[in-house]
């Protein structure tokens, strides 16, 4: 993607906002707004259209979970919201993976870490700690009949297609895919980038829901798509 990388933080400390835009900044990253509740950071959004947001979870008004809720329910919405947390494997950070963001990270998180995550996800991925994400999906994704019911189209999916999602619901990179697979780096990106298509997916994120609020891959390991 070309063009400047543009961010809004939302947090209601300011040392917090402040420490970030610095490492932001200092590495060429545009912080275009502010904001200490979520109403103030649905306002940044749509005002000054950021590649990415930094999510705070708990701040006063409107909590960073509906806030992304709203930014993300704009369907040609391109913003990406990675969400900051102090809690480590916590149903708050789940129900904020479900209401549309792309990843998370701990709040103390080191400054080459924030901008590397900022950077992949402007350019499309899904930030996803794997074994942090799947363990995190296994205690709190429940198993959704109505989903499932309304994603029979799994079975659209071509066979390698279906394994692909599979592996990717445990948290598997695409490197480490295409050394399972035996396949190119190249050609799991395609399966990757088809299958979220095929099932009108955001990204990885959305993916890995999906496959445990089907059934199709439960924390006993991967099921069929039944």
């Amino acid at each position: 993607m070309s063009g400047p990388l543009r961010a809004v933080i939302a947090d209601d400390q300011a040392l917090v906002r402040t420490g970030f835009r610095m490492i932001l900044a200092a590495d060429g990253i545009e912080v275009t707004a502010e904001a200490a509740d979520g109403a103030e950071a649905i306002a940044a959004v749509r005002s000054t259209r950021p590649d990415v947001v930094l999510m705070d979870i708990r701040m006063p008004q409107m909590d960073g979970i509906e806030a992304t809720r709203q930014i993300m329910s704009g369907g040609a919405n391109e913003t990406r919201v990675v969400i900051l947390t102090t809690y480590d494997l916590d149903h708050y950070v789940y129900a904020a993976l479900t209401a549309g963001a792309s990843g998370f990270l701990l709040k103390d998180v080191s400054p080459e870490h924030l901008v590397a995550a900022v950077r992949l996800v402007r350019s499309g991925d899904a930030l996803l700690a794997p074994t942090i994400t799947r363990r995190l999906i296994e205690r709190f994704a429940p198993r959704d009949e109505a989903k499932a019911d309304l994603h029979r189209d799994l079975s659209e999916l071509t066979p390698r297609e279906l394994e692909v999602l599979r592996l990717l619901a445990t948290g598997l990179s695409n490197a480490e895919l295409a050394d399972r697979l035996t396949l190119s780096a190249t050609t799991v990106k395609t399966h990757v980038a088809r299958i979220l298509s095929k099932l009108s997916l955001r990204d990885r994120v959305q993916a890995v829901v999906l496959a445990y609020e089907t059934g199709l891959i439960s924390p006993s390991g991967p099921s069929g798509t039944g």
